[in-house]
């Protein structure tokens, strides 16, 4: 039981929205994609909800593209009703977003470990393999991922790759090669491709946010390349503290953009990780005790709070907001088997990485 949380009704409120096929969409209207689902599903399997758990990923499976990747909705480009107050879902654009895809390594290991539920590595390991080929399949020579499948004839280096999106297929990578490794799996190919993604998380900074700039201006652009763990702990420890004043309102928790008067509970939670991932475990605590205001009656956490008009903003309990805060608590109070996937970094041995480098 959390001593941060209550878990029970944070999950209660990802179960309420899941769908009869076991589907989890953000909220009662709608908005449905694979990373978001399975953040739900990984919360869902933290809070003991096997059977819930388990539908959320035979619905998650049951959506994959043949070509390995997933449809996904693209949740951000929701506009806002007259109101100002709640999201419109009326024909949301679609891709096939590389960091949803691989994400459903991260959604399997961290489910089947929380679970104990080992069949479930092996009943969805071919799925997730045909995940990680499609993401791959999607990565430069440059070593970056770009974030979306290049549409039929159109040249891969005319879409930009983003550096959250590819912070996150890092630990994407780590996972699938966890779980190779506990299937007796080839890992060779995995590594290389994950040590090639280091090299150019690490010191290629000019391939990331080409088209978009002001991406720098959001919070996951700050703290994914320290929870990914792709560098050294004083370096992760340095960029938190380099950001903090930018990013973080004592007392509220993280904001989303820089420049916003916005705290959200997903980017505070995640915030909290990367803490953890650091072995700054009272920042991380406090961070999530932060978000006590944001935690809903009627179950769940509204999404964020804009502080200059003091008011929720948008009025919303989406699932994943829920998710991520329960994985935080998972996380930092060490609840569940599996507690230290988010923040523990695999280290590959010099004599398994192949010929590809890898950043320290």
């Amino acid at each position: 039981m959390s001593r941060l949380i209550d878990i029970r009704q944070a999950a209660g409120r990802i179960e309420a929205l899941q769908q009869g096929d076991g589907a989890i969409p953000w909220i009662e209207t709608g908005l449905w994609d694979p990373w978001n689902h399975g953040e739900s599903a990984m919360a869902l399997a933290v809070a003991g909800r096997e059977q819930a758990c388990e539908r959320a990923l035979t619905a998650m499976f049951d959506r994959q593209n043949e070509d390995g990747s997933w449809t996904g909705e693209l949740g951000a480009g929701v506009p806002l009703d007259e109101t100002n107050r709640y999201l419109v879902v009326e024909n949301p654009a679609t891709a096939k977003d590389t960091n949803f895809t691989g994400y459903a390594a991260v959604t399997l290991l961290r489910s089947a470990l929380a679970m104990d539920r080992p069949d479930w590595l092996k009943r969805y390991a071919d799925p997730v393999r045909r995940a990680i080929r499609a993401v791959l399949d999607c990565q430069t020579p440059e070593g970056d991922i770009v974030w979306r499948q290049p549409d039929p004839g159109e040249d891969i280096g005319l879409v930009d790759s983003l550096r959250a999106g590819n912070a996150c297929l890092y630990k994407s990578l780590e996972c699938a090669i966890r779980l190779e490794r506990l299937l007796g799996g080839d890992t060779g190919s995995l590594i290389i491709a994950r040590a090639r993604l280091a090299d150019a998380l690490h010191d290629k900074d000019w391939r990331f946010d080409r088209k978009s700039t002001d991406r720098r201006r959001y919070a996951m652009d700050w703290y994914y390349p320290v929870l990914c763990g792709v560098h050294t702990l004083e370096e992760s420890r340095r960029r938190l503290e380099a950001g903090w004043a930018r990013y973080v309102i004592d007392g509220l928790g993280c904001r989303c953009v820089a420049d916003e008067p916005w705290v959200t509970a997903a980017e505070t939670a995640e915030l909290a990780l990367a803490c953890q991932a650091v072995g700054w475990t009272s920042k991380a605590r406090k961070l999530i005790a932060d978000l006590a205001p944001l935690a809903a009656r009627s179950g769940g956490y509204w999404m964020g709070w804009q502080f200059q008009e003091n008011i929720l903003w948008p009025q919303e309990r989406p699932s994943w907001t829920s998710g991520a805060v329960i994985l935080a608590a998972d996380a930092i109070e060490k609840l569940t088997p599996g507690h230290d996937l988010l923040v523990t970094s695999l280290t590959i041995r010099p004599d398994q990485r192949g010929e590809a480098p890898q950043a320290s």
